[in-house]
């Protein structure tokens, strides 16, 4: 598989079913900058011209509106309730030009939906893809029934790694049970807060290698992102990182990335 090129199953999703315009962020463990990384592949698709929804999929432990420092009308949790339809709770985040639906931090209820009620929020969003380019999903961490349910709904999947060993076990755990279950699913790595471009690759290569080894499959990469000061920074002032520091290295990394979708 190419290292930036969509697999042909998501391309062909694309081209006519609204399931081909989601991308999922996933990562098999916490702690490895998968929503800022969704964040700012959203602002960057956003500043390449694309209609773009953010939905907060991190069900019970929610935080792009925390990163952000939005404090919406409404969340997933009013339309769950049957409140609200989803679309209604739907937010604009004027900075970044791009749609956000936003979850609820610390609603154990939330993640632990039962199945039925996760396929209808499937469904629901969905229809909500249709009116958009792309619709990035901000997946819980981890390899939980909900975070599997929602990964296999996808045209393409984006797992993010870094070099530490248990990232990296953890996202071949993660890459093991999706394709147990759902081997359909395309998945491509990015290795983010690499020390150097050709470090990532061989982060990367290291979990490719064991793919190959005992899953005889091989996942995709879909880029390295440079270590970078200012995404701390971006993070603690609530701010994009493509709006505080347009000119970082981890922003114009993951414009690459953007790209290439």
């Amino acid at each position: 598989m190419s290292s930036t090129a969509p697999s042909p199953a998501s391309s062909a999703k694309a081209a006519g079913d609204p399931t081909g315009r989601i991308i999922a962020v996933a990562s098999g463990k916490g702690g490895v900058g998968k929503t800022w990384f969704a964040v700012t592949l959203s602002h960057a698709l956003a500043r390449a011209g694309r209609k773009i929804l953010l939905f907060d999929g991190d069900l019970g432990l929610a935080n792009v509106d925390i990163q952000l420092g939005l404090t919406p009308k409404r969340d997933l949790a009013v339309a769950l309730d049957g409140r609200a339809p989803l679309k209604s709770c739907v937010t604009r985040f004027q900075t970044a030009g791009f749609d956000i639906l936003a979850g609820r931090s610390g609603s154990g209820s939330l993640a632990s939906l039962p199945a039925p009620r996760i396929e209808r929020l499937q469904r629901d969003l969905l229809a909500l893809a249709a009116d958009y380019d792309r619709v990035v999903i901000d997946l819980g961490a981890g390899v939980d029934r909900t975070v599997r349910q929602f990964a296999a709904r996808t045209g393409r999947c984006l797992l993010l790694v870094n070099e530490e060993p248990t990232s990296l076990t953890d996202a071949y755990a993660f890459l093991k049970l999706l394709w147990a279950q759902h081997p359909e699913v395309a998945v491509d790595i990015v290795v983010n807060a690499a020390e150097t471009p050709e470090k990532g690759r061989k982060t990367y290569e290291t979990l490719a290698k064991a793919c190959v080894s005992f899953l005889k499959r091989e996942p995709g990469l879909a880029g390295v992102i440079r270590r970078d000061r200012r995404v701390r920074e971006a993070i603690r002032a609530q701010t994009p990182l493509l709006a505080r520091s347009p000119d970082s290295d981890a922003g114009a990394d993951v414009e690459r990335i953007a790209a290439a979708l």
